[in-house]
């Protein structure tokens, strides 16, 4: 059997979803595969713990998808499905340290300065951010195009221009730096490396990975600008309204459909076989999966150069992540009263303990003190939860997801992440955020491993969610690997989005946005 559309789109994530939608808009007829039973890929919502409370599933904040491009394009279409998006204009988000020292950021970055200790460290801080968006518009747009194109020589011209050479120097040093470096030569006091070192890990770095020093004033001026949006009712609200859109734009969603080949005839990408059935593309095949899978199993051998195919079997993924979803009878009461109300806190001493646990999770330990990411987003979303109850959304990204031993030497990890060994870790978690609270009421707690990850999202490999390590000499030109540092792949009409390709990971969908531009523009040039 087979269908014929414009274009295939293979993975449905965020960046299958804008890019489907956008080419739909666009006027090409488009069906859409995911192998799962529901779309989202990351994302979605449900009552994980006890009934009445809805967690978010993977992923949860929404500020590079409301600052982005994508949201521009479709944001009215998804508020007419009901879309709809929580946040604060107050205390945002916070790290506490061991011994109870808090640093908090702020909305207002001035609020948030005149907290450091250090008057000058206020002024840098200051500084930093509005160098930053002096540029926004210019590193946006690097961002948002292929890097190895002609299109992005205007942009450096224009980011010359406003720099100067020294300037420029300063944005290329700070490329080369590691959070913890670029700390340790900015500041004085501790505050910007407490609060804003931990946040690397959400961009899949580490307080001692180059590019560190470029992303802290990235995520601050980010976190300070847009705040922390929610889903207003949970992540599958945001699957509900791209399915209303893609059903009115007329996309054929084929979920349970796994694609086992993509087919190419005369060098080029002319569909996909999938849960049996053979899908034909006239125009283009759009498939959001890693290197590994694509060059490696989904491709025909002779489809893609030997060194190419040699590359995407040497490319590299990170770190595992776990999560754990609490359901409580009341909200938490913090020791620093403080952060009753900031949405997202970390737990973490900055570079300190933060390098610590990656440096054990890299051996292959679970971190003796894992820096624990505290999401309340029932705070900014009290729907989610009971009248009066609150729920808790942890995030750790320093776990292996092969295990060879317990950094505290507490553990049994000879069989992996079974069960049991996960729950037991999730209660070192819970006793690590229980010292800085006065008595959690829990009622149900769920956990999911890095082998949860893997198992129910094939990109994510080993446990990593951001589809691949987010190093410097893996991003940016070198994204998702050397021989293919762009969208536009060496098989004709076949196109490479998602994590691991540029910009790389989170809910901005810079991918999927940016290929579904440039070929829509396409097809507008062929039609006039």
């Amino acid at each position: 059997m087979q269908n014929e559309v414009d274009a295939i789109v293979v993975g449905s994530g965020i960046n299958g979803l804008v890019a489907a939608s956008m080419l739909a808009r666009s006027g090409w007829k488009v069906a859409l595969l995911e192998s799962n039973p529901e779309i989202g890929g990351f994302v979605g919502s449900g009552e994980r713990t006890v009934p009445g409370y809805v967690h978010d599933t993977f992923s949860s904040w929404y500020p590079l998808f409301v600052s982005g491009p994508a949201h521009t394009v479709l944001g009215d279409d998804l508020a007419r499905h009901g879309l709809r998006f929580c946040n604060t204009d107050e205390a945002v988000t916070a790290s506490v340290a061991d011994n109870g020292r808090v640093t908090l950021a702020y909305r207002d970055p001035e609020l948030t300065a005149a907290g450091f200790g250090n008057e000058e460290d206020g002024n840098t801080y200051l500084e930093a951010l509005q160098r930053f968006g002096r540029n926004a518009p210019v590193i946006g747009g690097m961002m948002g195009s292929e890097i190895r194109s002609a299109g992005v020589v205007p942009l450096l011209a224009r980011f010359f221009k406003n720099n100067g050479r020294r300037g420029s120097e300063q944005w290329l040093r700070d490329l080369a730096a590691s959070g913890r470096a670029y700390c340790s030569r900015e500041y004085v006091g501790p505050e910007v490396d407490h609060l804003w070192v931990p946040w690397l890990l959400h961009a899949g770095l580490s307080p001692d990975n180059a590019s560190g020093g470029f992303m802290i004033p990235v995520l601050a001026a980010t976190v300070h600008g847009f705040g922390l949006p929610v889903v207003e009712g949970g992540s599958a609200r945001l699957l509900e309204a791209f399915r209303g859109l893609l059903d009115e734009l007329g996309v054929e969603v084929h979920t349970g459909s796994r694609v086992e080949r993509i087919i190419v005839e005369g060098g080029r990408a002319t569909g996909v076989e999938a849960a049996g059935r053979r899908y034909r593309a006239r125009r283009a095949v759009l498939a959001s999966v890693t290197p590994t899978a694509l060059y490696g199993s989904l491709l025909p051998r002779d489809a893609s150069p030997a060194p190419l195919r040699a590359q995407a079997r040497r490319y590299r993924y990170g770190r595992g992540e776990m999560q754990i979803h609490i359901a409580l009878s009341e909200r938490p009461q913090w020791r620093d009263a403080r952060l009753n109300e900031v949405p997202l806190v970390h737990i973490s001493d900055g570079s300190a303990s933060t390098g610590i646990a990656r440096a054990e999770a890299e051996a292959g330990l679970r971190p003796r003190k894992p820096t624990v990411v505290v999401g309340q987003q029932s705070l900014l979303d009290p729907s989610r939860v009971p009248v009066g109850a609150a729920s808790l959304w942890l995030q750790l990204q320093e776990v292996p997801y092969e295990p060879l031993g317990d950094a505290a030497g507490e553990l049994d990890t000879a069989d992996g992440w079974t069960p049991e060994l996960a729950k037991a870790y999730a209660q070192r978690v819970i006793d690590r955020l229980g010292a800085h609270t006065h008595g959690l009421k829990i009622l149900g707690t769920d956990v999911i491993s890095p082998a949860d990850l893997a198992a129910y999202n094939e990109n994510a490999v080993g446990g990593d969610p951001y589809g691949g390590s987010s190093e410097l000499d893996q991003s940016f030109l070198w994204r998702p690997l050397p021989e293919a540092g762009r969208h536009r792949t060496c098989v004709d009409g076949l196109w490479h989005i998602g994590a691991s390709t540029h910009p790389g990971a989170g809910l901005g969908a810079g991918s999927g946005h940016l290929v579904a531009t440039k070929l829509a523009a396409q097809r507008h040039r062929k039609s006039n």
